[in-house]
């Protein structure tokens, strides 16, 4: 099954976030069992040229790759899905106009411009008829709800045709919601109360969570995807713990 077909049977899947800008990296990732990986275009550095290159890594690898974009921008989901990312993360979706225009900007014949000569094309191998089919059943868009000002639009939100999961940016609604800990009580209500809401309306939800003994809970509340740790999680703490070892040898 694709991401898009597991993510819509409602399969729980784990994903990470990629912060370096690195091919070789996302080789290496690519040789794990994670269900995809999350290219942070938003808080790190990936030029055009870095995520072609990243993503041409994780292609190569079989691995599903989404790109979080810097802004809500058709311009930058354009981009991703051209150099043959699975799909895209858009950050800081408000408005159900905000996520009909994520939803169109992925879309051929809605928002998307095409272009036969891309990765995702095949360099032209593809004709366009097959081009339009396999984006068309392929391409994942991930919104993610994470300020205050969207909790008053959920319902119109989750009614947006052709989102395929609502994430939930735990700790930019914490800082949104004039909170200083993810794990604050009524900060914890108010995601609870967004699950609700999209168990209610019958779409995905995602989300983030540092704390990994959570996760139960939370899947009983619905959520189906997480995109947990980072590279620089893993690099940080394999390093530690190795470092811990080898010191209890001297």
């Amino acid at each position: 099954m694709s991401l898009k077909q597991r993510l819509g049977a409602g399969k729980p899947l784990l994903g990470t976030f990629f912060k370096t800008p690195s091919p070789m990296l996302c080789e290496v990732i690519a040789q794990t069992d994670i269900d995809f990986v999350c290219l942070d275009a938003e808080h790190s550095p990936f030029d055009r040229i870095i995520l072609d290159q990243c993503l041409f890594a994780l292609r190569a690898g079989n691995m599903p790759a989404v790109v979080r974009v810097p802004a809500l921008s058709g311009e930058h989901v354009l981009n991703a899905l051209d150099c043959g990312a699975t799909g895209v993360v858009v950050p800081h979706v408000i408005t159900a106009e905000d996520a009909g225009f994520a939803a169109r900007s992925a879309q051929f014949g809605q928002g998307r411009g095409f272009a036969g000569s891309t990765r995702a094309a095949g360099y032209m191998s593809k004709n366009m008829a097959t081009h339009l089919s396999d984006s068309a059943a392929e391409t994942v868009v991930i919104a993610q709800i994470e300020d205050k000002e969207a909790m008053d639009n959920l319902d119109a939100i989750f009614a947006t045709p052709g989102i395929d999961c609502f994430f939930i940016g735990r700790s930019d609604l914490t800082v949104s919601l004039g909170y200083d800990n993810p794990g604050h009580a009524d900060l914890v209500a108010t995601v609870e109360a967004i699950c609700d809401k999209g168990k209610a309306a019958d779409v995905r939800v995602g989300m983030f969570t540092a704390n990994i003994d959570e996760i139960p809970s939370w899947r009983e509340k619905g959520v189906s995807l997480f995109i947990l740790s980072s590279d620089h999680s893993f690099m940080l703490q394999g390093a530690q713990a190795f470092t811990k070892k080898v010191r209890t040898l001297f």
